[in-house]
C-alpha cells in the first residue's frame, strides 16, 4: 500500500514572491547575456575595422610609396615590410610581423602587448599566407590565446620574393575588459535581485493583507457561526472587489440563516397549538362512541387543514428570500387588474368595483401580484360587512405602478398599522387566518423592489396599495372607471 506524501503548503505571499524573483532573475539574465553577446560582436567588428584600415595603409604604401633609404619606389618585399613596420603604430593588444617565403623576417622594434614570433602555433598557421593572392581576415586559436588576424600579401614589380604583412589582435585580452564589466554587472544584478526580493516581501504582504483578513474572517465565521462579521474594504482594486463580494455573500448567508431560524421558530410555535389540540382530543376520545369519533375526526381534519395552510404560508415566506421567488416578464397591468377582480368576486357577497385601470406594461411576476391582490381582497371580505363596496384598481405614474384594494370595513387604528405586517400579528383573534397573509403581500412587493402602504382609520375602511417601480420610458397612463360593478 502506497503512502501519500504530505503536501507542502506554500502561502500565496511566498508563491508570488518566488514567481516575482524568478521572473526578475530571468529578465536580468536575459538582459545581461544579450548585452554581452552584442558587445562581443561589436568588439570583433571594431577589431576587423582597425585591421582593415591598417591593411589599406600598408597596401597604399606598397603601391605608391617610396623607399626612404633610396628615395625610389620599393624594389623588394623586404623594403616594404621594413618601412611598414616602422610606420604602423600597434594598438593595445595588437602585434605585427613581416613574413618572406613562409618565415618571419621582420618584427617591430617597438614594444607590443605580445609577440607573434613567440607563439609557434600561430607562426605555423601564418606561414602559408606569403603565397596568398588576396588579403584575408580570419581567427586563429592556439594553446596560448585566440587571435583575430589580417594577412596581407606583399608583392613588388618586377616580381621577386613572396611576402606578407601580418597584423594580429589578442581577442582574449580584448574580451577581458568586457568580461570585467559584465562581471561587475552580474554582482550588481545579484544585489539588485536581493533588494528587490526583500522589498517585494513587504509590498506583497501589504497587497495580500485583505486576503489574510478574508481567511481569518472565514475561520472565525466557521468556528463561531457569527455571520455578522464583515471585512473592512479599502481601495478600488480586485482585492477590494473580492472583499465586497465576500461581504455580500456573508450578508446573504446571514439573511438565509435568519430566515431559516425564523421559519423553524414560527413553525414550532404555530404548529404546537393544533398538534396539542388534536392530541388532546384523540386521547380523550371514546372509540366506541360513533358520534364522538365523528366529531373528533372532523376537528382533527380541520386542524390538519389549518396546519397545511400554515406550512404553505411559511414556505412562501421562506422562498421570498430567494432570487427566483419572482420571475419577471412583461405584464399588462390593466389585464391583470381586471383578472383579479373577476377572481375575487366569488370571495364574498360584496359590491365589487373597478376603480381604475393602468394601461401600461411593466416587468413583473403576474402570478405573484395576483396572489398578493387576492390576499388583500380576502382580507377586505373578512373585515367588511356584506353588501359593502370593495374596490380594486391600478394606476401608472412616471416612476411606479400602484395596485390597490380598498374596503369599507372597520378600519385599522394608526398605532396598529405598522405591526399588522409582522408575522402572526392578528388584531382580531376571532378571525380566521394565520397572521401571515399581509407579511406575504409585503414580501411579494419587496421582491419586485417595491413596498406596501396602508391608508386607514377606524370606521372609514382601509386601502392597501402595492407600489411597483417601473422604468421611466413612457409617460403615465391610466384609465379611470367609475362605479363599474362586477
Amino acid at each position: 500500500m502506497r503512502t501519500r506524501r504530505p503536501r507542502i503548503r506554500m502561502s500565496v505571499r511566498t508563491r508570488v514572491l518566488a514567481a516575482l524573483t524568478l521572473l526578475s532573475a530571468m529578465a536580468l539574465t536575459a538582459a545581461g547575456v544579450s548585452a554581452y553577446s552584442l558587445e562581443r560582436e561589436r568588439s570583433v567588428a571594431r577589431l576587423d575595422d582597425s585591421l582593415q584600415r591598417s591593411g589599406e595603409e600598408i597596401e597604399t604604401l606598397a603601391a605608391i610609396g617610396v623607399d626612404p633609404e633610396t628615395g625610389e619606389p620599393f624594389a623588394s618585399v623586404s623594403a616594404v615590410l621594413r618601412t611598414a613596420l616602422s610606420r604602423v603604430v600597434p594598438a593595445p593588444n595588437e602585434a605585427l610581423a613581416g613574413l618572406i617565403d613562409g618565415e618571419i623576417t621582420h618584427v617591430p622594434e617597438v614594444a607590443t602587448s605580445f609577440r607573434i614570433e613567440q607563439d609557434p602555433e600561430l607562426v605555423a598557421e601564418l606561414a602559408p599566407t606569403t603565397g596568398w593572392q588576396e588579403p584575408e581576415l580570419f581567427t586563429v586559436e592556439t594553446s596560448l590565446r585566440t587571435y583575430r588576424v589580417l594577412a596581407l600579401p606583399v608583392r613588388t614589380d618586377p616580381p621577386g620574393e613572396e611576402g606578407a604583412m601580418v597584423l594580429a589582435f589578442d581577442i582574449d585580452a580584448e574580451y577581458q575588459t568586457l568580461n570585467d564589466t559584465f562581471r561587475t554587472y552580474a554582482l550588481v544584478a545579484v544585489a539588485s535581485l536581493a533588494w528587490t526580493t526583500i522589498i517585494a516581501w513587504f509590498v506583497v504582504g501589504q497587497l495580500l493583507a485583505p486576503i489574510k483578513v478574508l481567511r481569518s474572517t472565514a475561520d472565525e465565521v466557521g468556528s463561531s457561526d457569527d455571520l455578522s462579521r464583515r471585512i473592512p474594504v479599502s481601495g478600488n482594486d480586485d482585492l477590494a472587489l473580492l472583499s465586497e463580494t465576500f461581504n455580500r455573500m456573508l450578508a446573504r448567508l446571514e439573511q438565509a440563516f435568519a430566515s431559516q431560524r425564523q421559519l423553524l421558530d414560527d413553525a414550532g410555535h404555530e404548529l404546537r397549538t393544533p398538534l396539542t389540540i388534536v392530541r388532546g382530543h384523540l386521547e380523550l376520545m371514546e372509540p366506541t362512541d360513533a358520534e364522538e369519533v365523528t366529531s373528533t375526526r372532523a376537528l382533527a381534519l380541520d386542524e390538519l387543514d389549518r396546519m397545511n395552510m400554515l406550512v404553505e404560508d411559511l414556505m412562501t415566506l421562506a422562498r421570498s428570500r430567494r432570487p427566483d421567488f419572482v420571475t419577471l416578464a412583461e405584464v399588462d397591468i390593466a389585464l391583470l387588474t381586471d383578472d383579479v377582480l373577476v377572481k375575487a368576486s366569488p370571495l364574498g357577497e360584496r359590491r365589487w368595483v373597478m376603480d381604475a385601470l393602468a394601461e401600461v406594461q411593466v416587468p413583473a411576476d403576474g402570478r405573484r401580484l395576483t396572489q398578493a391582490l387576492l390576499q388583500l381582497a380576502s382580507n377586505a371580505v373578512k373585515f367588511s360587512d356584506e353588501g359593502s363596496t370593495i374596490g380594486i384598481g391600478s394606476a401608472s405614474e412616471e416612476s411606479e405602478v400602484r395596485l390597490w384594494v380598498r374596503d369599507e370595513g372597520s378600519g385599522i387604528p394608526a398605532e396598529d398599522q405598522a405591526r399588522i405586517f409582522d408575522r402572526f400579528e392578528r388584531l382580531d383573534l376571532t378571525a380566521d387566518g394565520s397572521g401571515l397573509g399581509l407579511p406575504i403581500v409585503a414580501s411579494i412587493a419587496q421582491a419586485h423592489g417595491g413596498r406596501v402602504t396602508l391608508e386607514s382609520a377606524p370606521g372609514q375602511g382601509s386601502t392597501f396599495v402595492i407600489h411597483i417601480p417601473r422604468p421611466a420610458t413612457e409617460g403615465p397612463g391610466s384609465r379611470e372607471i367609475s362605479d363599474e360593478s362586477r
